[in-house]
């Protein structure tokens, strides 16, 4: 086992959401490790342009392409809607540079998209006063995600987008390893009414104390409301064939002509559908088992020195969640976005269908995220 795996895999993991605040579950990144940043230049063009998949595939691209560099060892991630961060131990760091250069290749060359990338030290980041700490959410039991605090990230983010720290693209034609990625299943209708896009980060000079007590209220009005759950549906997302999302998938196919890579998936995925609808089973693979998984493994809530949430609720609730946001602005303590649309669309990362680890990213499917992070802009203006 690498040190980074054993430092990562020892965080325990924590499985109430309303403790996400507690700062005894976060672990201090060790001093030599870097993080990775990556995020779509434009992404508020490419969104005006009904963009939204390619948008959300060069974000999840970066995780894929780096879980598979590193051979599948754990490290800490988040998605981001349009973009991704990362944490890696020096001994990866190489693996996780070159795979970031070749994903930025990539999102130029198939999704027509420009992707930012750095990689900063971690020690860069304590040096301006802040912190890279992590923890371990686990949604289910079959697998966690990374929760970050500390203000190291939201710093990383900022300096990449000043230029700082950037990373080359890789030659022309390099195409990452982005096995397991893939948007088969269809977009999900709101089931209360709509789909809600909630990013919240703390005001500059906030009080701490205050923040977290915000953090606490939001998750709160959530958890306790019968009027907003996750977006996807208890028996997992709609699934048609072909799926909307074949020519991505068709695109992170490695050799051979565009067109045989299209076909290829095209049978691939008519197989898996016949298997997925008529719930057949495949050697170990139990589709009703993997559907329940996916629920289960949804990425909606998530904390990367920020609250970020996709929520199907309820006007109501909405409107509470803005009241208790807008007064807390007013007071100093957080700036904030909110976005409504009325579905939520996943992309996925399976490495292997017969295991349970594999991780589902849900975002809005208007926007989302990358509309949610505009109107936070707007607001601090």
């Amino acid at each position: 086992m690498s040190s980074g795996e054993s430092f990562y895999g020892g965080i325990p993991v924590f499985r109430g959401f309303t403790s996400l605040m507690d700062p005894a579950l976060y672990a201090p990144l060790p001093e030599d490790w870097s993080i990775g940043v990556a995020d779509i230049v434009d992404s508020t063009k490419a969104i005006a342009a009904q963009r939204y998949k390619a948008v959300n595939m060069a974000g999840a691209a970066v995780i894929a392409a780096v879980t598979n560099a590193l051979e599948g060892r754990e490290f800490p991630f988040v998605f981001g809607g349009d973009g991704a961060s990362f944490a890696v131990a020096p001994g990866d760091l190489d693996a996780a540079r070159d795979a970031l250069a070749a994903t930025a290749t990539w999102v130029r060359e198939d999704l027509d998209l420009r992707m930012r990338i750095a990689l900063v030290p971690v020690s860069a980041i304590r040096a301006q006063g802040l912190d890279v700490r992590v923890a371990r959410f686990g949604p289910s039991a079959n697998l966690s995600y990374a929760m970050f605090s500390g203000g190291g990230l939201a710093f990383a983010d900022a300096a990449m987008k000043r230029g700082e720290f950037a990373l080359a693209e890789a030659p022309a034609g390099t195409q990452p390893d982005l096995s397991g990625l893939s948007c088969r299943f269809e977009m999900m209708p709101a089931s209360r009414g709509l789909i809600l896009s909630v990013l919240v980060m703390p005001a500059r000079g906030a009080d701490p104390h205050a923040f977290r007590k915000v953090i606490e209220d939001v998750i709160h009005l959530v958890e306790r409301s019968p009027d907003g759950a996750r977006p996807v549906p208890p028996q997992g997302p709609p699934l048609k064939w072909p799926p909307q999302g074949l020519d991505y998938e068709a695109r992170t196919r490695r050799g051979g002509p565009l067109l045989a890579r299209r076909a290829s998936v095209l049978a691939y995925t008519l197989f898996a559908y016949l298997i997925m609808r008529f719930d057949i089973k495949v050697g170990g693979f139990v589709p009703s088992l993997y559907k329940r998984q996916v629920v289960e493994n949804s990425d909606f809530r998530k904390y990367d020195d920020g609250l970020r949430m996709i929520l199907d609720c309820t006007p109501q609730l909405e409107r509470a969640l803005s009241d208790r946001l807008a007064a807390a602005a007013r007071d100093g303590i957080v700036r904030y976005g909110l976005h409504q649309q009325d579905a939520a669309m996943m992309t996925c990362f399976t490495p292997s269908a017969l295991r349970s680890d594999h991780v589902h990213f849900i975002d809005g499917a208007q926007g989302g995220y990358a509309s949610a992070a505009t109107a936070l802009k707007a607001m601090t203006a």
